[in-house]
C-alpha cells in the first residue's frame, strides 16, 4: 500500500503486522517437530498433505484477526460520540459555574485542552481515553466562551446561530469532498499545514500580547478582527477536507479500529475551532446593538 502521507505509511504497516500475528498456528492442531509426523502423512500430495477438497483432509480453522480494521462507521460513531460528550460537558459547566468564574474557567479549560490536544497529536498511538479527556475539558471551554457571549454580553440567539451555521459548513465540505469538488493534493496540504501554523502562532502571540494589555486589533471587532475571523473560518473549513482524506487513507490501509478515535479526534478540533471563530464573527456584528 502506498500512501503520501508517511504517518499512515508506517501506522499501515503496523496494522498489517496485527493482522498478520492473528493467522499463524492453525487452532487445535499440533505442529510436526523433532520426532513428530505430520497428522497427514502418508497422503499423496506434496509434503504429505490431502489435495485440496480430498474427503479426508481434515479442517483446520484459523485463528480470528489479532484487530479489526477501522471503518468509516466507526468514524462516525466516534465522531457522534465525541460530539454529545462535548454538549453534555458544556451544558454542565455552563449550569454550574457562576459568572464569576467565567473566565479563570475559560483559561484554564483552553490550555489544559491546548496541552491534551498537543499530546493525541503527537503521540504514535491512539488513546481512547484521551481523546474522551480532550472532548470532556473542551466541552467546558466550549461552555464557558458561549456563556460569555449569551449571558455577559447578552448576545441572545447566538450560540444556535453559531452552531447551525458550524454544522452547515462541515456538511457542505463532506458533500464537496464526496463529489471530488475540492481534493486533497500534496501541495494542498502542505500549504494548509503552514497556513494553519501561522494562524495559531498569530492567535497564541495575540493572547500574550493581551495579556500585557497590548491590543493587536485581532480581536477587538474591527475590519482588522473581521478579516482575521473570515480567514480562520475558511481554513477551518478547509482543514475537514485533510481529515476527510486521512480518513479515507487509513480505511484503504486497513489501520485498527482504535484509530477510529484519532479520527474523530481532528474532525472534533475542527469543529470546535470552526464554532469558536463564527460565535466570534457573530458577536462582532451585534456588538452595537
Amino acid at each position: 500500500m502506498k500512501t503520501s502521507n508517511p504517518v499512515l505509511a508506517r501506522l499501515g504497516q503496523a496494522a498489517e503486522r496485527e493482522r498478520g500475528a492473528g493467522y499463524g498456528t492453525a487452532v487445535g492442531y499440533p505442529q510436526p517437530g523433532y520426532g513428530q509426523q505430520h497428522p497427514t502423512a502418508g497422503y499423496p500430495g506434496a509434503a504429505g498433505y490431502p489435495p485440496a477438497g480430498h474427503s479426508d483432509a481434515p479442517a483446520y480453522p484459523t485463528a480470528p484477526p489479532a484487530t479489526r480494521a477501522m471503518s468509516i462507521d466507526d468514524v462516525v460513531v466516534k465522531t457522534v460520540t465525541l460530539l454529545a460528550i462535548l454538549a453534555a460537558s458544556a451544558a454542565a459547566a455552563w449550569v454550574l459555574v457562576p459568572d464569576t468564574l467565567l473566565g479563570p474557567a475559560w483559561i484554564g479549560a483552553a490550555v489544559v485542552g491546548l496541552v491534551i490536544g498537543l499530546v493525541i497529536s503527537f503521540s504514535r498511538m491512539a488513546n481512547p481515553a484521551l481523546v474522551i479527556a480532550y472532548a470532556v475539558v473542551e466541552g467546558v471551554f466550549v461552555g464557558m466562551i458561549s456563556k460569555f457571549f449569551t449571558s455577559v454580553m447578552g448576545y441572545e440567539g447566538i450560540v444556535l446561530q453559531a452552531v447551525v451555521a458550524t454544522f452547515g459548513v462541515f456538511f457542505t465540505m463532506a458533500a464537496l469532498y464526496r463529489a471530488r469538488v475540492v481534493r486533497s493534493s500534496p501541495k494542498f496540504r502542505r500549504i494548509m499545514i503552514a497556513v494553519m501554523g501561522g494562524l495559531f502562532a498569530a492567535m497564541l502571540i495575540n493572547f500574550v500580547l493581551a495579556l500585557f494589555g497590548v491590543n493587536t486589533g485581532l480581536r477587538d471587532g474591527g475590519p482588522v478582527a473581521i478579516i482575521f475571523s473570515l480567514v480562520c473560518i475558511v481554513v477551518a473549513s478547509l482543514s475537514f477536507i485533510l481529515n476527510f482524506h486521512e480518513i479515507e487513507e487509513g480505511v484503504r490501509m486497513g489501520l485498527p479500529e482504535r484509530y477510529s478515535w484519532t479520527a474523530a479526534f481532528g474532525i472534533l478540533v475542527g469543529l470546535i475551532w470552526l464554532y469558536i471563530e463564527i460565535l466570534r464573527l457573530l458577536s462582532y456584528f451585534q456588538g452595537d446593538d
